[in-house]
């Protein structure tokens, strides 16, 4: 392992959620504003700003790894990039799953209305494995019969 690759491991962060192309999220950014009156400087004061958005492009690999974020703000469409691993998003949460065949959609920049809109896939908050372990258990047939007082008579 070379140094650049040890680099790129340590400036990694822990857990980045699982999204794609098409996806609607909304990521949260630490913005830090630092006021200045004349000569006297105040404390930096740190918030955060929520940009919420469809997916329409991942760029780069591992540490270097980009994503594209699109919205439309008062008729205007606005488009952030983000680092995917940058100390300054607070997190990245994934509001809806959109059903693409492409990779990029740049096309949607030329689209206006219900003619830029994606057509949702089925989205859970629940994990498969856990969904399908409540449904095994539902289905489940009790062994012990009931006793109702109708089939007692």
């Amino acid at each position: 392992m070379n140094q650049l690759e040890r680099l790129e491991q340590s400036l990694a962060q822990g857990t980045v959620p699982f999204f794609e192309i098409g996806d609607t999220v909304r990521v949260k950014v630490r913005v830090v504003e630092e006021r200045q009156y004349g000569k006297k400087k105040e404390e930096a004061k740190e918030r955060i700003q929520v940009f919420e958005g469809l997916v329409i492009a991942r760029k780069g690999r591992k540490v270097a790894e980009n994503f594209t974020v699109r919205k439309i703000s008062f008729g205007v469409g606005v488009e952030r990039i983000f680092p995917l691993h940058s100390p300054n998003l607070a997190g990245i949460e994934v509001v809806r799953k959109g059903q693409v065949r492409r990779a990029k959609l740049y096309y949607l920049r030329d689209k206006k209305g219900k003619a830029a809109k994606i057509s949702e896939r089925e989205f859970s908050r629940v994990a498969k494995a856990s969904k399908h372990a409540a449904a095994t258990a539902v289905e489940v047939p009790s062994t012990g019969e009931s006793e109702s007082p109708e089939e007692s008579q």
